[in-house]
């Protein structure tokens, strides 16, 4: 139903992941996808995978902490597959201990990443579709944990939430530019990186605790993705915090 041929996409935390599926699903919708994440050595299989069903994709360096390695990033992607249009803002980190055992460091490795720049790729990516004259589309990646406290997640929760109030303040500034800002709230989701955990004694107690007794799959944030970056599909949605998570913020 969704079709983004000729646009380009800039998908942040592409080297695994959530990342590295936005990207596909984007390219199999027709999206010239740009490829950012710090670990560009797993870009290239990627890359590759997307060029097997005639997809286009570009790995590109970006470490989401660095404003200059964020606009190197959009600048390589703009020279070789044109302006971008669509920008999924997807890099995230998370520490996982109490509030009184977070250390300085800890709170500044989460912030940067997931805060500090998630802003500053959004304004990379603003900076640019209003330059062109584009009616673009900015998807940030937040979380469930920006609308809900969970255990031994607070400095994770706090940058989530600080997302959630960036994609309204953005979304309110930038509309009249023709840019919808929006934020996907998924659940628990399993990955490459968190599987082994869902079989473990405590993965199996948080399973039980949640609505419907499950955790997604990447593949169920395809379709809010796919709206949320189309073009007239979505052009009255600006704004929109949207939970993906199975009914886990009504619990």
């Amino acid at each position: 139903m969704f079709r983004l041929d000729g646009k380009t996409a800039l998908v942040t935390g592409a080297s695994s992941g959530l990342g590295a599926r936005f990207a596909e699903v984007l390219a199999r919708a027709g999206a010239r996808v740009a490829l950012a994440a710090r670990r560009t050595d797993r870009l290239g299989a990627l890359a590759e995978r997307i060029a097997g069903f005639d997809g286009r994709a570009m790995p590109v360096r970006c470490d989401v902490t660095d404003r200059a390695s964020i606009a190197e990033a959009f600048e390589a992607a703009e020279t070789e597959l044109g302006p971008v249009g669509i920008v999924i803002n997807n890099s995230g980190v998370s520490v996982q201990k109490k509030a009184v055992d977070i250390s300085e460091a800890d709170y500044d490795h989460v912030f940067d990443t997931n805060t500090r720049g998630a802003f500053f790729v959004a304004q990379e990516g603003a900076r640019r579709m209003i330059r062109h004259g584009l009616e673009g589309r900015i998807v940030n990646i937040a979380s469930v944990a920006g609308l809900k406290v969970l255990g031994q997640l607070s400095v994770y929760c706090m940058s989530k939430a600080a997302v959630v109030q960036m994609t309204r303040a953005m979304a309110l500034e930038w509309g009249r530019q023709g840019i919808n800002v929006n934020a996907i709230c998924p659940g628990y989701i399993e990955t490459e990186i968190n599987a082994d955990y869902w079989g473990t004694e405590g993965g199996k107690r948080l399973v039980s605790m949640l609505p419907r007794r499950r955790v997604g799959d990447p593949k169920d944030l395809d379709g809010i993705l796919l709206m949320l970056a189309a073009g007239e599909e979505s052009r009255f949605i600006n704004g929109a915090i949207i939970p993906v998570d199975d009914g886990l913020t009504l619990a």
